[in-house]
């Protein structure tokens, strides 16, 4: 029996149908006449009995579709992506909701996406560590792969102690910053398809309007923050921008990336810095196991302070597919909105578009007797 390969879209696929389909993809670079067109597709239909669905190939996506096969890696890269190529762009990202980009290794079929896309982005700075390797094999066929980062200078960029030699990745913490990156997108799918280059330039001129005004609306809502109360404290360090640019100060169990385990230490120290400063609340993050957060409220209640999880922060993925958080606007108003009504701050319950899904009521933050 012959052996078979699973497709993306579900079928299957022999040897023979497989060979049959790198004949038709080959002989259509061959001439473009339109009789060898037609000998093409008949051999195609009838000697190896394909269906006439996308096959993934850079080739027919190119020919034969309105649409460019665009793959991405986290949901913000995805998200932009999407906004910018709008129906020119068939955009498939690798990393769903709550997936550790820093973790994250790529299947066999993610070679493959990768492998048959016309063009793809991901956010860079090590983010994405693990899928280096795929990333040079994709360029090596030719094919544009883009980081979406690539234009941010070293003065803006982060480069914490312990990530010595990096920098931090995490810049989509930053709106205005990540407002730059859709220039990136832009650009990259500009120089792709000029003819649709306006298209393209004015997505994103309309999407960093919206941008601008979460900016706005982020930055308000930290600063009706009391001063005395304004400490973000996480399970990893992916708030470094968004401490940097929003003004207030953060801490966090692990570094920048998850790849290595908290310490005991690590943990106890972060309890005496809570305690000390009679921190209100802290806040685990969808795409981090929350094994480390619990273990500092413990902490805390076993020194007689009484910390709460004050929510749960969208940092290195976005919410659910086709939710407003599982857009970057929704997860930015998401996270602002729930840092700075859980350290005692003024945000509406539903945030700025009325889209967020009211939280369960906690009772009021303790106040802080650091002035």
């Amino acid at each position: 029996m012959a052996s078979t390969f699973k497709l993306e879209n579900g079928r299957f696929f022999t040897n023979r149908e497989v060979e049959c389909q790198q004949i038709i993809v080959h002989r259509t670079h061959m001439s473009t006449r339109p009789a060898l067109w037609t000998l093409v597709i008949l051999f195609g239909i009838s000697g190896c009995g394909v269906d006439s669905g996308p096959t993934g190939s850079s080739t027919n996506s190119a020919t034969t579709s309105t649409q460019y096969e665009i793959v991405t890696t986290c949901g913000m890269v995805t998200d932009i992506v999407s906004v910018v190529s709008g129906d020119r762009g068939n955009v498939r990202g690798l990393m769903g909701e709550g997936v550790d980009p820093h973790l994250y290794k790529p299947t066999r079929n993610d070679q493959s996406m990768l492998l048959g896309a016309d063009l793809v982005f991901f956010s860079g700075l090590k983010l994405e560590g693990r899928l280096e390797d795929t990333f040079a094999s994709v360029r090596r066929t030719g094919k544009p792969v883009h980081a979406v980062t690539h234009k941010l200078g070293e003065p803006f960029l982060l480069q914490p102690p312990e990530f010595e030699g990096h920098f931090d990745p995490h810049v989509w913490m930053d709106i205005t910053a990540w407002s730059q990156c859709v220039d990136v997108v832009a650009d990259a799918m500009a120089a792709h398809d000029p003819e649709h280059a306006d298209d393209y330039r004015r997505r994103a001129d309309d999407y960093q309007l919206q941008l601008a005004e979460m900016d706005d609306y982020v930055r308000q809502s930290i600063s009706t923050i009391p001063k005395k109360r304004r400490w973000l404290v996480t399970a990893h360090d992916a708030f470094g921008y968004f401490s940097r640019a929003y003004k207030i100060p953060t801490r966090s169990v692990q570094g920048i990336s998850t790849d290595s385990e908290a310490a005991v230490d690590d943990i106890n120290q972060l309890v005496s810095f809570i305690t000390e400063r009679k921190i209100a609340a802290i806040f685990v993050e969808s795409s981090v196991n929350p094994k480390n957060i619990t273990a500092i409220v413990e902490g805390c209640k076993q020194a007689n302070w009484d910390v709460r999880i004050g929510g749960k922060l969208f940092s290195d993925a976005m919410g659910a597919p086709g939710s407003y958080t599982g857009t970057y606007l929704g997860m930015m108003d998401h996270n602002a909105t729930t840092i700075t009504r859980a350290l005692g701050g003024t945000a509406p319950e539903t945030g700025k578009h009325g889209k967020l899904k009211p939280q369960l009521e906690t009772r009021e933050a303790p106040e802080s007797t650091i002035p």
